[in-house]
């Protein structure tokens, strides 16, 4: 194999190849990026963790083809370092590579190709999904931060899709909030699938690096999904089991019902959380009294009070919340003013849209003692 390229083209694909190569792997292959040059001048590069695989292709100069394996990290330090300039790639003897410039030179010693995993085509498609690159991008940031990241929590480590003919939802959850995102579109069938919420964010990072406006192709099978965006071609292997009915969950009964401006909100939480060290659950106090909104929390350190006007149908309540999973839920939402819906101080609290169900939270409160 004997290549030449673009030095900030080939830095730009290993960025978006890396992010698939396992750092806990205890196989050498999965820490290396398989490196594929063809007589049609395409460079192929590719990443698997078994989990998410990623490939991309460039354009290059080939001179011969063939393909290596070059540990991920060495070799992307070594091409982010090379200045702009064309990079002479060249698979030598005992599997070993190099890599020059007009002023550098390095050989690193590369693993032979066929021991790398086939990122392969789907076994049998059971259907595809075209998703607005916006839509797509809004959604897993509507969502994906409520999944749990712990690993023995099982299936909720997981974005849940559920795909019906005229919508899509994102559901994800972690047991002391979760998140629902509703958008309209024309989907071929029904389906749900679950995808790993970490998984979803690093495709969502590689989606947000392309120039393309248009739109992004997800064909599905059982296990595995295929993300198509540019000339990158992303594998998922999907989450097994069922996820949690989690429309029983949601309240039907809420008779408090508060209107409010979703950044004076946030602004007001971010400075309360100052002091919201009580308990190591980050805890804050609103206390709702006809139409103004009090924000108290308190520790060793000292005290805070926030207020901010707002409109109120429904009783007076008091409730408390661990002031991060509410700023994580303002922090997701766009909209200017959003609806905040509540029951009891010991019952979970919705946050929605004024008007619609585009999106739908559910925040667990934390009990405040007595003399708090």
């Amino acid at each position: 194999m004997k290549f030449t390229c673009d030095q900030q083209s080939l830095s730009k694909a290993l960025n978006t190849v890396s992010k698939a190569v396992s750092s806990k792997t205890t196989m050498p292959i999965l820490k290396g990026i398989l490196l594929k040059a063809t007589a049609d001048g395409v460079l192929t590069l590719a990443a698997s963790d078994l989990d998410l695989s990623i490939e991309k292709k460039i354009d290059v100069q080939v001179e011969s083809e063939g393909s290596i394996v070059v540990l991920s990290k060495l070799f992307s330090d070594i091409v982010r370092k090379l200045p702009n300039e064309e990079i002479l790639i060249e698979e030598k003897e005992n599997n070993t590579v190099l890599i020059k410039t007009a002023s550098s030179e390095f050989t690193i010693v590369g693993i032979a190709a066929d021991e790398f995993p086939n990122i392969g085509e789907l076994e049998e498609k059971s259907g595809s999904l075209l998703f607005n690159k916006e839509t797509f991008k809004n959604m897993i940031k509507k969502t994906s931060f409520a999944a749990s990241v712990d690993e023995s929590k099982g299936i909720i480590i997981g974005v849940l899709f559920e795909i019906a003919s005229d919508s899509i939802n994102m559901v994800a959850l972690d047991g002391f909030r979760m998140a629902v995102s509703r958008e309209p579109m024309e989907n071929n069938e029904t389906k749900n699938i679950i995808v790993a919420a970490k998984i979803l964010n690093e495709v969502n990072k590689i989606v947000s690096e392309t120039d393309e406006d248009g739109d992004i192709n997800m064909i599905l099978s059982d296990k595995k999904a295929v993300i198509l965006v540019e000339n990158t071609k992303i594998v998922i292997r999907l989450l097994e089991g069922e996820f949690i009915k989690y429309k029983d969950i949601i309240p039907a009964n809420n008779p408090t019902r508060v209107s409010i401006n979703r950044s004076l909100l946030m602004e007001s939480i971010e400075r309360a959380s100052l002091l919201a060290k009580e308990g190591k659950n980050n805890l804050i106090k609103l206390t709702m009294r006809n139409d103004l909104l009090t924000i108290t929390s308190r520790s060793e350190e000292g005290n805070v009070k926030e207020e901010i006007n707002m409109e109120k149908t429904g009783e007076d309540l008091e409730i408390g919340f661990n002031s991060k999973y509410v700023l994580d839920v303002l922090k997701a939402i766009d909209d200017e003013q959003v609806a905040m819906e509540f029951n009891t101080s010991t019952t979970p609290c919705l946050v929605k849209p004024l008007e619609g169900d585009r999106f739908e939270y559910l925040i667990l409160p934390v009990r405040i003692s007595s003399n708090y």
